[in-house]
């Protein structure tokens, strides 16, 4: 439960940090006249959502098994994950259409106060971006790590931003379209985040094989069981934050069946107290060679 609870406080600090960088970033991209700071602004924005998108899947994961659901409903946390795909990709089409949209306009070039508020923002994410990978690998949460992704995107997009501006600013007369053009690049830079999280969580909800390390790392503990001769097969799914394994155990032909049966539980219990990544373990016994 503490993993959980952690994820989702990391998920509100996220909704407060990008709340107030979406105010301080649109209100300098107007005032100032910047279309790709309002663009950077309107992108974080749409983080408060996602990260909302994110502590719903989370709460929702912690739900425990019933009867409807008996591996638990930890599968809407990588929905929200994919959830959270979709709406960065749509976020990103808006943003770079909008940034079009203004490319001939004749405007008085931006202000140059609106930089702060794109490095106050880069700082901001770097630091929140990196909290949220170090818990993402500590929960093994697909939306908090889609999430983390998308920060460390906003760190590029506001790079790129930054780049835009300062060129604009540079020199107005030849490089006025540089600040829209920086819309632009921040939509697209959005839209392939926006491609890659739905593409990962997408293999999580298909069952997706995980890292043949944690198999290997299974694999290892089951057979340090006395009476187990070998792993045939094993297999592992993602459901939420943890894993469901299916193993085929081999074990001497000549056991009896309640003999059989105490090696498979001996080897569930070891897998489950050395692997806390590892919800449950079915073991299906199967006699081995003489």
């Amino acid at each position: 439960m503490w993993k959980k609870l952690t994820a989702s406080r990391v998920a509100i600090l996220s909704m407060t940090i990008s709340g107030l960088l979406a105010l301080i970033k649109i209100t300098a991209g107007v005032l100032a006249g910047s279309t790709s700071v309002l663009a950077d602004g309107f992108e974080s924005a749409s983080d408060v959502v996602a990260s909302g998108v994110v502590l719903f899947g989370l709460a929702a994961a912690a739900r425990p098994a019933d009867e409807d659901h008996p591996y638990g409903h930890g599968r809407l946390e990588t929905l929200s994950g994919f959830v959270v795909g979709i709406m960065l990709a749509v976020a990103g089409a808006g943003i770079s259409i909008n940034a079009t949209g203004k490319m001939h306009d004749i405007h008085p070039p931006p202000q140059a106060y609106a930089a702060w508020a794109l490095v106050f923002s880069i700082l901001m994410k770097t630091g929140l971006s990196a909290g949220k990978f170090h818990f993402a690998r500590k929960t093994r949460s697909e939306g908090l790590r889609a999430d983390a992704w998308n920060d460390t995107v906003d760190i590029l997009s506001g790079v790129v931003a930054l780049c835009s501006l300062g060129l604009t600013l540079y020199d107005p007369s030849r490089f006025l379209t540089a600040d829209h053009v920086g819309g632009v690049l921040v939509g697209i830079i959005v839209i392939y985040l926006g491609v890659k999280v739905v593409r990962d969580s997408t293999l999580q909800l298909m069952d997706t094989m995980p890292d043949p390390a944690l198999i290997e790392e299974i694999r290892s503990v089951a057979s340090e069981a006395p009476g187990a001769l070998l792993v045939e097969k094993c297999y592992a799914r993602k459901t939420g934050l943890q894993y469901h394994v299916d193993l085929h155990l081999e074990v001497d032909p000549d056991l009896t069946v309640r003999e059989s049966h105490e090696i498979a539980r001996d080897v569930r219990r070891r897998i489950r107290d050395r692997l806390e990544w590892v919800a449950d373990v079915l073991v299906h016994v199967e006699p081995g060679p003489k």
